[in-house]
């Protein structure tokens, strides 16, 4: 299956899947009174905007490089990625705040108990929402694409507060109605940590971050194994979205020929690119080692 196949693939079973769990999820709150499962609605809601803006940021990362971005298009992968953690980080805002408000306004006696449509909607949210995670995520993998594992940890997020509402309706129904508003504060928190573990990750990648010192190191000895490379004077590694571009200095013996060092250094730029797909330039320049 080519890649276009597969981004349209889990696009259209995140945004279907979500849609479905959006009107269950909204039913079963109201009918089953339970402010949780509203809150759960409305985060699969956001997950319907989210998978959205994954496929038009894998979409346009997958362009040829093109006169105005010569570089390539890898970095709207990071766009997007930033987008979700954004929509994620309002989500769990808004569902904390009202689940705060609740508890703080302490009439907890007019609170009125969830019914069992409300539980069995988080059940079937926390087993739908984990296969749409694992999902998502195997793909994901297979694309190497941050803005759809950003979307699988959406799935994730939702799931985790789904098993918020769980407790929080199950504890409501068993006569602690609060509990149903302490579920919407434990789902922010879930909500939060993964918005902040997503964005962090997008703003990483887009400041050129280093691959960091036990990836350069790896990539050293890689580069010391190839022939006629006496020795690495400089590596620099830089993430490009979900690439990397890479500049090394070689050593190569002083009394080559230029064609001799420079057979060297093509040889050791096609080995690199060719052990290692992600890395998607490597610019090489030969030192004399003497």
């Amino acid at each position: 299956m080519n890649e276009n196949k597969i981004i349209r693939r889990v696009t259209g079973v995140g945004i279907a899947g979500n849609i479905v769990l959006v009107i269950f999820k909204l039913y079963a709150g109201i009918a089953g009174k339970s402010e949780a499962m509203i809150s759960d609605a409305v985060h699969s809601l956001s997950d319907v905007f989210a998978t959205f803006v994954a496929y038009i940021g894998v979409r346009i990362s997958r362009r040829e490089p093109d006169s105005v971005h010569p570089y390539g298009h890898e970095r709207f992968e990071c766009l997007a990625s930033l987008i979700l953690g954004l929509i994620l980080l309002g989500t769990g805002i808004g569902i904390g705040g009202n689940g705060v408000k609740t508890i703080l306004a302490g009439n907890y006696g007019a609170l009125e108990r969830p019914s069992l449509i409300a539980l069995i909607a988080a059940i079937v949210s926390i087993v739908t929402k984990e296969s749409m995670f694992r999902y998502t995520r195997y793909y994901a993998r297979k694309l190497n694409s941050s803005a759809f594992m950003a979307d699988a940890w959406h799935h994730r997020s939702d799931a985790f507060s789904s098993i918020g509402s769980l407790i929080g309706i199950a504890g409501a129904m068993l006569g602690w109605p609060v509990m149903d508003a302490i579920a919407c504060v434990i789902i922010c928190v879930l909500i939060l940590k993964v918005a902040y573990d997503i964005l962090r990750d997008a703003v990483s990648k887009m400041l050129d971050t280093s691959c960091g010192e036990e990836w350069d190191k790896a990539m050293t000895e890689f580069i010391l194994k190839q022939p006629g490379v006496e020795r690495v004077d400089l590596l620099q590694s830089r993430r490009f979205g979900d690439r990397i571009y890479l500049d090394a200095e070689i050593a190569v013996d002083g009394q080559l020929t230029l064609n001799k060092a420079h057979e060297i250094a093509e040889a050791v730029h096609d080995n690199v690119e060719r052990e290692y797909p992600e890395i998607k330039h490597i610019m090489i320049h030969e030192n004399p080692a003497d």
